[in-house]
């Protein structure tokens, strides 16, 4: 409605061109000229203002770019060229937890440089490749010019159905409530922002350094193996074994997620649904929810037969678009694949969906 006003006063405009002409001359119109440009121009910045898109009506505001070096189990090590990125933009509500609160910084949207892009030309170097070649088992450390580090396992880039959501922001812009205007805290420094987090203190500023690691534990890898069928499995830390879980807690809600299984390798898989728990609401007994955990710590699943990957505590215990992950007990009397696996709801690939469920390790710094 608003663009179609504005046509119709330019249109009037032009149509009373002669009339307007004509009055050039009269020491009124030249007297009025000023004022009428003001309005034209105030009428105009006012509709363009506002569109169907509720995040661009505030002012972007541009973040100083940072120099930002990958390092790691690559061949290509070095500073990053933004100049070569596209630019991606994505909206977050900044939470943090304080005094074991929740605490509400923000809405923005950022627009930066995602983790995709970035590391999408590294050369990959595992370590560990000729034991497990698989690239599931990496993870990345981003630290910035403080020396504060978050974590991210390489599914969580690569393998989300929703992509580019992880960013080093250089323009932030307020997303303001249209009846309160309220103008949240706007950051002087470039930012990591995670689209995915529900408490986003892995939001840090000025990040500086990159790294690429794969996973240092040992699983003995049986590849082939049959029949692949583990009972049971165990949650534990570096410190201790907290549980040996042979049935799934019946208190717990147990969820249906209908799914396309589709695998990076051999595709299509199947579709029926996976009927489980969350595995957040399974591990909440056994682990901390605070800052040190939700920046820094990781867990990695393993099989029977050693096949294993990594997850963020964050994007298993901390998530805003409830892509959950499931633990689903195996039905039937198919030796291979049972008694539990993993299902990986945010993943577009299989890959990290963990069969003959044997091991959930916390590595929690």
């Amino acid at each position: 409605m608003n663009h179609i006003k504005l046509n119709f006063f330019i249109e009037s405009l032009i149509l009373n061109k002669e009339n307007v002409s004509d009055t050039y001359t009269s020491t009124p119109m030249k007297k009025n000229l000023p004022i009428l440009t003001v309005i034209f121009m105030l009428s105009f910045t006012q509709l363009t203002a506002q569109t169907n898109d509720f995040y661009d009506d505030a002012e972007t505001v541009s973040l100083k770019l940072p120099v930002v070096e990958v390092l790691g189990e690559i061949a290509n090590p070095g500073k990053i060229n933004f100049g070569t990125l596209a630019l991606r933009s994505v909206i977050v509500k900044e939470t943090l937890l304080q005094d074991e609160k929740d605490k509400f910084i923000g809405a923005y949207r950022y627009d930066g440089y995602s983790l995709y892009d970035i590391l999408n030309q590294c050369i990959l170097k595992k370590k560990n490749e000729a034991e497990f070649p698989p690239i599931i088992d990496l993870y990345v450390e981003v630290e910035n010019d403080k020396g504060e580090k978050v974590v991210f396992s390489w599914g969580e880039i690569y393998y989300p159905v929703h992509r580019h959501e992880i960013l080093i922001a250089t323009q932030v812009a307020r997303i303001v409530p249209s009846k309160t205007k309220d103008l949240w805290p706007l950051p002087a420094d470039s930012k990591l922002v995670v689209g995915a987090d529900l408490l986003t203190h892995r939001n840090i500023s000025n990040p500086a350094r990159i790294t690429i690691k794969s996973y240092t534990g040992k699983y003995e890898i049986k590849k082939g193996m049959s029949p692949m069928f583990s009972k049971s499995f165990s949650i534990s830390d570096d410190t201790k074994k907290m549980a040996e879980i042979e049935g799934l807690p019946s208190d717990l809600q147990k969820l249906t997620y209908p799914s396309v299984f589709y695998g990076r390798g051999r595709g299509i898989h199947g579709t029926t649904p996976f009927n489980g728990i969350l595995l957040k609401d399974l591990l909440a007994k056994y682990v901390i929810l605070n800052e040190n955990n939700l920046k820094t710590g990781f867990l990695v699943i393993a099989g029977k037969d050693g096949y294993h990957a990594t997850f963020s505590f964050s994007e298993v215990m901390n998530r805003n678009d409830q892509n959950e992950f499931l633990v689903v007990p195996v039905k039937g009397d198919d030796p291979d694949g049972g008694a539990f696996q993993v299902f990986p709801a945010a993943d577009f690939f299989s890959d990290r969906a963990i069969k003959a469920l044997s091991e959930i390790h916390f590595d929690l710094f």
